[in-house]
């Protein structure tokens, strides 16, 4: 293990600790715009955050969701999100994490480390070196068909109705065994890293949603590409991540969808019931 990961990985815990000291209790809610939270939580987990990584690694750039800025032309730039779930997190449910990410010359992802307080589940990976649940190896699925897959997606907090992926949601959902919608992107592509997830996709993330999850799935084995199979950066607006057996198939599905193909139409509330009986 690199020094980056030994003192990257107490950070993200203490970071986690600092989360659960607000959540069971009231916290203090801000709206950005629309529906998309922010909370006392995420901006004083931020602040730890930043704060230590500058102490240990004073020359690195650092970026934050909640605004952290600092030395954005260095070599090397933290991509921070301190809670990754705060609508989950403001409303009680227990589903959000700690990401934290170490990118050189904007793209090439170096280590990167998800830490679920809730379920003291730390995933953390290096370039070249493979990839960690709480110390042991972690590999992807082998699911093989996407009919046999369980898939992972998310929807924006705000303007869901300019968003397609209702229609991608209906679709992936009969074609596969099920797909989960938990609210955190980064714990959805740990989810991938670590077999739980088959597939995960989603629109309109950022960096900081991305990096250090996009670093882990590969080094676990998996793909993340865009849509439509082309390479993924981190300035990539959408996402699509595999145990990379199901990937071509994934793409295909989402060519038909954005052709207008492989539409099913839903059955009426009369024929579904009747399918039941």
């Amino acid at each position: 293990m690199s020094r980056y990961l030994i003192e990257l990985e107490p950070i993200a815990r203490e970071a986690g600790a600092l989360l659960l000291t607000y959540f069971d209790r009231h916290i203090t809610i801000e709206y950005k715009g629309d529906v998309d939270l922010v909370t006392a939580a995420d901006r004083a987990s931020e602040k730890l955050i930043a704060e230590r990584l500058k102490a240990k690694w004073p020359q690195h750039g650092i970026v934050g969701e909640e605004g952290t800025r600092t030395d954005t032309g260095a070599e090397f730039r933290w991509y921070v999100d301190p809670l990754d779930g705060t609508t989950n997190f403001a409303h009680g449910y227990p589903v959000f994490c700690v990401s934290l990410a170490l990118v050189r010359h904007d793209d090439e992802l170096e280590v990167g480390v998800l830490y679920d307080p809730t379920r003291n589940e730390l995933f953390a990976a290096e370039r070249g070196q493979g990839a960690t649940l709480n110390g042991n190896p972690m590999h992807v699925s082998k699911t093989q068909r996407v009919v046999e897959s369980i898939l992972g997606t998310g929807f924006p907090s705000h303007k869901r109705h300019q968003n397609p992926n209702i229609h991608f949601y209906q679709q992936l959902t009969l074609h596969s065994h099920g797909v989960r919608r938990a609210g955190s992107a980064a714990l959805d592509l740990a989810n991938v890293a670590s077999g739980r997830y088959d597939g995960f996709w989603e629109f309109n993330l950022n960096p900081w949603d991305t990096a250090a999850g996009v670093l882990i799935v590969r080094e676990a084995g998996g793909k993340v590409t865009r849509f439509d199979g082309s390479p993924f950066r981190l300035d990539s607006r959408e996402v699509l991540a595999s145990n990379g057996l199901i990937h071509g198939e994934l793409i295909e599905h989402f060519n038909q969808i954005l052709a207008g193909r492989d539409i099913d139409p839903l059955p009426s509330p009369k024929e579904y019931a009747k399918s039941r009986s």
